[in-house]
């Protein structure tokens, strides 16, 4: 199972999740989360951090131009798209870059209504908590929304994922529903302070969800 790690705010941290093998790591271009990266580092910074893991610009509701020049400035791999975006403004990113577009859920929502725009202008899906401010609070997010859809594209499962979580996702990945699943977002759980992550915490989960790799 493919992870990612989101809210980064420290180069070093993120060669450590290349080292441990984890696949996305996330950072925040929005300037109202505490882990807005740009407190932290320069694009110039951002665009230095290599190794094989992928660098993910999370956005909510930024302009294109605003999102296409930090793909450039920061060598962004993934556009994850967590605001109100429409599936026009989706297709104009999507044209440049993969996108990811994130859908915040709860449990009055029709999913399969809700995503059916996005199919032809997104690359993949996220499912988060409705209600949860932008950049992670570490509020749970409930699967069984999800069980017996057939979502059809590749999806991020996020939302307070923690290392208790660990049996639950291994569940979660025998159902149906999870043939389509991609990637687990992990992010506050894992924070010593916001943008910091407890990095042995990280390490453990890694270990304890892919314990053969």
């Amino acid at each position: 199972m493919r992870i990612k790690v989101c809210g980064m705010t420290r180069a070093d941290q993120v060669n450590q999740l290349d080292a441990m093998g984890v696949e996305f790591a996330g950072f925040i271009f929005y300037p109202k989360s505490p882990r807005y990266i740009f407190k932290y580092m320069p694009a110039t910074e951002v665009k230095r951090i290599r190794g094989k893991i992928n660098k993910v610009g999370v956005f909510v509701n930024a302009e294109v131009d605003e999102i296409l020049q930090a793909v450039d400035n920061c060598g962004l791999y993934v556009v994850q798209l967590h605001g109100n975006e429409t599936p026009k403004f989706c297709e104009k990113i999507a044209d440049y870059i993969t996108v990811v577009k994130v859908f915040r859920i709860n449990e009055d929502d029709n999913i399969e209504w809700k995503i059916r725009e996005y199919y032809d202008v997104a690359d993949m899906f996220m499912f988060d908590t409705e209600g949860a401010a932008y950049g992670g609070t570490g509020k749970k997010f409930n699967w069984e929304f999800l069980k017996g859809l057939n979502i059809r594209k590749p999806f991020f499962l996020s939302g307070g994922i923690g290392l208790e979580d660990v049996e639950k996702l291994r569940e979660f990945s025998e159902d149906p529903v999870a043939k389509d699943l991609f990637a687990v977002d992990i992010n506050s759980r894992f924070e010593i302070m916001p943008g910091v992550k407890d990095m042995e915490k990280v390490k453990k989960f890694v270990e304890e969800l892919r314990p053969n790799v």
